[in-house]
């Protein structure tokens, strides 16, 4: 009877190990273990092992030891001595993760969705869990490197259910950075899976205005959805913009110059900053109160915030004098929220300071994201000698290179007197002057010849005032290059409706507020009917102190939601990690004396 047991034990025994060779899993191959052996010894050890399936297992897991130490240079040397082709697709997959991994490590996305576009990838999900979302994690993280931020959302909402504790936690709330990311375009669910909802949830928030009402759509979308993951666990973003709903702003402090150089801008952001109060009054809110301060006569900014908690002040609009706003940066913290009205030079100031202001870095960029809209690749810029041409040419540069586009030119205007070499120069006109006078040396005799001038300008950015933009744009067409587009800032319009000046830069485009370009706005033509000056080139400020005012019980809510916007009135605005208030802004041609919008480009 024993004797018959164990025949039949044994017998069960080979039958399941028949099964386990003939299974699919078995075609996989083995993943290298994690090793308790240094790597000198794994790869002391491949050198003596019997057979190269073994050898390779030892250097990938040597290779694997190194990345995780630290040392991707090393790693990659030991990769490179796998010879991945040769193996199963497990160990493959495991060859193509950690290739795509050090990739990443050398913030180079594209070579790691190469390595992962590797054949034997396709039979990921009969690998273990372990490898799964390793994988699943870098080919996310290369996604959104690479740009492909809905792609990135998918693989992370894929392994999502594979994870656990912290790691599901951080996985769940790279999710929402990345759907609170998409443009609102984008964000139409069509399907009701987790993607759908989480897509759902994001176009709810953004289609909300105010903090009430952002909470509204959150809470009716968990109702309607209490079974997805984000309705279990709401991202901290939106947890925290439910604390900032049950927080509202009772007062603000307005801390601007009333003497001194700065006092007429002051003065103009005061009164922008009051009438947009009053017309929240008007429309029936409860704003917040408003407390004046004059910056002009600070002795001290710590005495100004005792001062101001005393007073029971919850926010600070201002300064606008930038070494105030310098000074602010470089503290460790500040007692009160306060949004600067303008912005310091370095990068990263204390989590209660927000910066906001008219910078022309920001236009620099959006010519830059304009003419890359409209099709265009290679730019030459015409900007003004000294700092602040500087500063424009810098950030059009950056954001030009870093999207695909070249510079083929680039001329500093100083001296009027020197533009038409300088164009002409631009255009290399002499160079083709030069050719003709060879030809007429060379055949004797007269030759008809016109100059010709080079043919790789696509368009001009140019950042200039409306007296340099009245002199350059005449001399383009005398130098044959009237037919080049011209991208410029918002500094060539004077708003002063002046015909003659606009037809002397008949078809220079140009980004401008939207204050300036919709005369119809219910609040400006209120303030311009109060302060005429609003209607001219002041209304930029006019139109900023709106927008400070708008932006103080919203700062939250843009930190907390990345890539959201407030259509403001100087500009579609949102904000950088750092805590910096950007703006984009619409566009206008100047047409036969006349100022024409023209329609918007997609973001």
């Amino acid at each position: 009877m024993i004797a018959c047991l164990r025949l039949f034990t044994a017998l069960c025994l080979a039958a399941l190990l028949a099964a386990c060779a003939s299974s699919p899993s078995s075609s996989l191959g083995e993943l290298p273990r994690t090793p308790d052996a240094s790597i000198e010894q794994l790869l002391d050890q491949a050198a003596k092992s019997k057979t190269p399936e073994e050898a390779a297992l030892l250097r990938l897991s040597a290779a694997d030891l190194a990345y995780r130490q630290g040392n991707a240079g090393q790693s990659a040397q030991i990769l490179q001595q796998v010879p991945v082709e040769t193996l199963k697709p497990g160990p493959q997959v495991f060859a193509s993760t950690l290739a795509a991994e050090l990739a990443m490590v050398r913030n180079q996305p594209k070579a790691a969705l190469t390595a992962l576009s590797h054949p034997s990838l396709q039979r990921l999900s009969e690998l273990p869990v372990e490898q799964q979302v390793r994988t699943g994690t870098v080919h996310a993280r290369a996604l959104e490197a690479d740009g492909q931020t809905l792609a990135a959302a998918r693989e992370r909402i894929f392994i999502a259910p594979m994870l656990e504790g912290e790691a599901a936690s951080k996985n769940h709330e790279a999710i929402w950075t990345l759907i609170a990311s998409l443009p609102t375009d984008q964000l139409q669910p069509t399907t009701t899976d987790d993607l759908g909802g989480w897509m759902g949830l994001a176009l709810a928030v953004k289609s909300a205005g105010t903090l009430e009402q952002q909470q509204a759509a959150i809470d009716n979308w968990r109702a309607q959805n209490p079974k997805h993951p984000a309705a279990i666990q709401l991202p901290l973003p939106l947890t925290k913009l439910k604390e900032l709903a049950s927080q509202p702003l009772g007062k603000i402090a307005l801390l601007l110059p009333q003497d001194g150089p700065l006092a007429s801008v002051g003065k103009a952001l005061r009164e922008g900053f009051m009438a947009a109060h009053y017309q929240a009054q008007q429309a029936g809110q409860k704003p917040p109160a408003i407390e004046f301060y004059d910056s002009s006569k600070l002795t001290s900014m710590d005495e100004f915030y005792r001062k101001a908690q005393a007073d029971g002040v919850q926010l600070v609009v201002g300064p606008l004098e930038k070494p105030l706003v310098k000074q602010l940066s470089t503290r460790p913290q500040l007692p009160i929220t306060t949004l600067a009205l303008n912005y310091s030079e370095g990068e990263q100031g204390p989590a209660q300071l927000f910066q906001f202001g008219l910078a022309a870095e920001d236009e620099a960029r959006e010519v830059s994201r304009r003419a890359r809209a409209d099709g265009l690749h290679r730019a030459a810029i015409m900007v003004p000698k000294g700092e602040w041409g500087d500063r424009v040419l810098k950030a059009f540069s950056q954001d030009w290179q870093a999207n695909g586009g070249s510079i083929v030119a680039t001329e500093r205007v100083d001296q009027p007197v020197q533009l038409a070499q300088q164009i002409a120069d631009m255009f290399q006109l002499r160079q083709s002057e030069g050719r003709a006078k060879s030809l007429q040396s060379t055949v004797g005799g007269q030759v008809a010849a016109q100059p010709s001038r080079r043919q790789d300008i696509e368009f001009i950015f140019l950042a200039a005032t409306p007296q340099q933009a009245q002199q350059i744009k005449p001399t383009l067409n005398f130098q044959y290059a009237g037919d080049v587009p011209v991208y410029a800032t918002s500094h060539v319009f004077s708003a002063s409706g002046d015909v003659n000046q606009y037809n002397d830069m008949n078809g220079i485009r140009f980004c401008e507020t939207p204050w300036l370009l919709d005369a119809n706005d219910p609040l400006r033509k209120q303030v311009t009917a109060q302060w005429p000056q609003a209607g001219g080139s002041l209304g930029r400020l006019y139109a900023m102190g709106v927008d400070a005012y708008r932006l103080a019980p919203r700062l939250g809510q843009l930190k907390a939601l990345p890539d959201s916007r407030i259509e403001g009135q100087s500009g579609s605005l949102g904000m950088t990690q750092n805590q910096r208030v950007v703006r984009q802004l619409p566009w206008a041609q100047f047409v036969n004396g006349q100022v024409q919008r023209l329609p918007d480009t997609p973001r």
